[in-house]
């Protein structure tokens, strides 16, 4: 099958099996300038197979961004203006799907002043949050996907030419995704979904009060749980009833942390990339639930930017489990690319929760969901702390002990 046939099949995967876009709806696709090819086509499966009442596409570039960064006034650009704010309110108001196509530069922001990119995320996150708070309690469908770009490529691949380093990496998120040449992409992922909704299930019986996280590298750290968790992963319901992927690909069954019953040392295992730097060999201690100990010896400056960027990003509001015999993780590749990291480690996101990931989340009132001990931020950052010989413990509210995770997978 030649390569346009798996990019078709990609991005008909993209839109009905990622946003499950319906007769009528409303698409909004946020993508890279460099993803025009993809992008079209995605707009073709949007109208021909999903029967959109209207696709809008919002382009981004990167490097322009970094020359606003560097050479922009700051206090113009940290202030969002009414027509964008006025934008993202129309897509709520509309009910619109998104789908977000991300092609991520890790380290093109390496020589911007960390605070001029903070500054300016911070208010741009504020202007909106209504719009991420809409999207994160399910309100509407929303997806998010990768394409290489030739920078990214060469990160992953630094000893292969710059097209043999996209053609590489175009062939492993084929693979990722389950695109290939002689299947049926939307069938096998509705076989992964299935697997990943009885590994939900088998978490939600035991509704453990905390879990203990253990390994030789240094993490040792206990995690409460909210009560009335939800473990979710793979195919969600948005309000509309409509199904949909939320992150292609995904291996990951995750669940609410209790904000203030977080207690321990994590050590990170990957890399993470934070508004295009990187930030790397990094921790954090939590005591009751908050951050008062981080360190990095990579990126420490932009850490503390994302540390100090408001009170919720020091404690969690995700975690997340995945087997390191999964197949991302067995790919080997680091991706520096959080969508596809996160799918090979067990991780913590700082900031924000998700109102799904506990009963009837999403119809409670913010005061509601603080009072069960949901995290509030405008950041919602995840970073990877798994490995091949992570132990965990599903402690309930007993006291009695649940080996849930052996040698870094699932124990059951």
């Amino acid at each position: 099958m030649s390569f346009e046939s798996k990019l078709r099949k990609y991005a008909k995967l993209a839109v009905l099996n990622g946003t499950g876009l319906k007769e009528g709806q409303t698409l909004v696709i946020t993508a890279p300038v460099n993803a025009q090819e993809f992008v079209r086509l995605c707009v073709e499966s949007a109208y021909e197979d999903a029967k959109a009442g209207y696709v809008f596409v919002r382009w981004t570039d990167d490097l322009t961004s970094r020359l606003t960064y560097k050479n922009a006034n700051i206090d113009r650009i940290a202030n969002v203006d009414d027509w964008v704010v006025a934008q993202y309110r129309r897509f709520v108001d509309e009910g619109a799907a998104a789908l977000s196509i991300y092609a991520p530069a890790p380290g093109l922001m390496d020589d911007v002043d960390a605070s001029v990119i903070a500054k300016v995320s911070s208010a741009t996150q504020k202007a909106i949050a209504f719009y991420r708070q809409h999207m994160m309690a399910n309100q509407s469908q929303w997806s998010l996907v990768s394409i290489p770009n030739t920078f990214w490529a060469k990160k992953i691949f630094p000893d292969l030419n710059e097209n043999d380093a996209v053609n590489a990496l175009w062939e492993a998120i084929f693979k990722a995704v389950r695109v290939s040449d002689d299947n049926d992409p939307m069938l096998d992922w509705d076989v992964h979904n299935t697997t990943l909704h009885a590994n939900n299930d088998k978490l939600n019986q035991h509704q453990f009060s905390s879990l203990k996280f253990k390994n030789s590298i240094g993490t040792d750290v206990e995690v409460g749980l909210v009560k009335n968790h939800r473990w979710a992963g793979g195919a969600e319901v948005a309000a509309n009833g409509q199904i949909f992927n939320p992150n292609i690909p995904t291996e990951e069954t995750f669940t609410m942390p209790h904000k203030d019953r977080v207690n321990g040392k994590v050590v990170a295992t990957k890399p993470l990339s934070y508004q295009g730097r990187l930030i790397d060999e990094f921790y954090f201690v939590f005591k009751d639930g908050k951050v008062v100990e981080y360190d990095a010896k990579v990126g420490k400056e932009t850490l503390d930017y994302l540390m100090n960027s408001d009170e919720g990003v020091r404690s969690i509001g995700e975690i997340a489990l995945i087997s390191h015999d999964s197949p991302i993780s067995n790919m080997n590749i680091l991706f520096y690319n959080t969508l596809y990291d996160e799918n090979a480690s067990c991780h913590m996101a700082l900031g924000r929760a998700y109102p799904m990931n506990v009963l009837n989340g999403t119809t409670m009132s913010d005061e509601e969901l603080k009072a069960v001990g949901m995290n509030f931020s405008n950041e919602h950052v995840d970073f990877m702390f798994g490995s091949e010989d992570m132990s965990i413990l599903g402690v309930k509210e007993d006291g009695s002990e649940v080996v849930v995770f052996k040698d870094g997978n699932f124990a059951f």
